[in-house]
């Protein structure tokens, strides 16, 4: 049995004070606010939230961090610069990449990742002996910097909407066909701190007529689905050129939408797609710091909510990883394109960084008895947070304010410091080995 007395925790959707906190085997046995601290419990200063959830990664995106800033270029020319990257991973060198990227996620108060993993096969697109090997590397990677991952194996069978076939770099990615992916995916083990998804890359990369293998699967396994969904204004174009339909609709025609489904990015929809992913209870995932890094734009995301979808946050490319930031920019970000204040208040905006629905996990993501042991301790004491009211604390905290996480019972972060990893030092050297 384990026990912590937190200074405050968010329960529900407000802050309790003087919480008592005890787990066993990984998960909360008792929560009990307004009880002062026991000699054998250990205090948690500051404000303590359930664990974060990373709902879309890239890991090997973080190589590209400070590098892919120069000139105007365009999505498209960064993505040029993505590819280069991938061209030169191995199992070997992901792995080491991968576990720094996800240490650093946990020092920002990460307890869990969806990787969105298209990074199959070798050079030229070979299967490696184990065809499953990058992704066994991902998930390895994950237990390393000791958080939980789902693994969200990616559909990648095209180039563009018309069919264009793969090459270059991008050979890696493709299976040949929605059966062959689903072959190769379901030869796939996964120990207990991950989980295994499934993914459509994009209408770009899927055809309509290769998606309800991809569905079917994911209803077999009664598995997560994720996709990337109108990006960019030329995806929504080429697509109607092509097929007439939007790609929600395309989506929606081969069944892929669902309570079970999380679409990333929607910045460009119509109202009937919005009202669609609604009607249907698909998750919407938001990745604003990606979103403006990229120059994509601002999605609806109070339509969505309104509309009942439910939103969660990614730092995709992570350009930043901070998952506060993200949460507070759905809000600021939808300030900014109605010229309004107030869509998200703090505890729909808490809800949205700490739900692990759309990644599987439903046992994880509160601080309540039964639900997995995570927590995440933010300091009120920096000179972003000092003063403030611990309510608004999403509005004003940072990743550099967390201080002390726990992921199933185990504490991986102490005064924020990584307790198994030399973070810095492990980026700075998986990177310096892809230059």
């Amino acid at each position: 049995m384990t026990s912590w007395h937190a200074d405050h925790a968010w329960l529900g959707d407000a802050p309790a004070s003087d919480v008592l906190i005890t787990a066993d085997r990984g998960r909360f046995t008792s929560v009990t606010p307004g009880v002062p601290r026991p000699p054998h419990a250990e205090r948690l200063r500051g404000l303590t939230l359930p664990g974060l959830a990373n709902a879309h990664s890239h890991a090997f995106h973080r190589a590209l961090r400070g590098r892919t800033h120069a000139g105007r270029g365009t999505f498209w020319t960064w993505r040029e610069q993505m590819y280069a990257v991938a061209d030169r991973l191995t199992p070997a060198r992901y792995l080491d990449l991968a576990r720094a990227v996800f240490a650093e996620m946990a020092l920002a108060g990460v307890t869990c990742v969806g990787e969105f993993h298209y990074l199959h096969h070798g050079p030229g697109g070979k299967p490696y002996d184990d065809p499953n090997e990058m992704g066994t590397a991902l998930a390895e990677a994950a237990a390393q910097a000791g958080i939980r991952i789902t693994l969200l194996d990616t559909c990648y069978l095209t180039a563009s909407v018309g069919g264009d076939p793969l090459d270059g770099p991008a050979l890696r990615f493709g299976d040949g066909s929605a059966a062959a992916w689903a072959a190769r995916v379901s030869t796939f083990n996964v120990d207990p701190h991950a989980r295994l998804g499934a993914a459509v890359h994009s209408v770009r990369a899927v055809p309509p007529s290769q998606m309800p293998e991809i569905v079917a699967w994911a209803d077999r396994h009664d598995a997560p689905l994720h996709v990337h969904l109108s990006e960019q204004r030329a995806e929504n174009e080429a697509t109607l050129a092509a097929h007439g339909r939007t790609p929600t609709a395309l989506l929606h025609d081969a069944g892929a939408l669902g309570p079970r489904t999380t679409v990333v990015h929607a910045t460009h929809l119509t109202s009937a797609d919005v009202g669609m992913l609604g009607s249907t209870r698909t998750h919407a995932c938001f990745c604003p710091t990606t979103e403006r890094d990229l120059g994509d734009g601002i999605g609806p995301a109070a339509d969505l909510a309104a509309a009942g979808a439910p939103l969660c946050v990614g730092s995709d490319s992570h350009a930043v990883i901070d998952l506060l930031e993200e949460a507070r920019a759905v809000e600021l970000h939808e300030r900014l394109r109605t010229e309004q204040r107030g869509h998200f208040g703090p505890p729909f905006l808490v809800r949205a960084a700490t739900s692990h629905t759309a990644l599987g996990w439903d046992d994880a993501g509160s601080i309540t008895p039964g639900a997995r042991a995570d927590l995440v301790t933010v300091t009120l004491d920096s000179p972003r947070t000092a003063g403030i009211d611990p309510a608004g604390l999403i509005f004003a905290a940072t990743a550099a304010d967390v201080t002390d996480v726990v992921v199933d019972g185990a504490r991986i972060v102490q005064d924020g410091r990584h307790l198994r990893i030399d973070v810095a030092r492990e980026l700075r050297e998986a990177i310096a080995c892809l230059s």
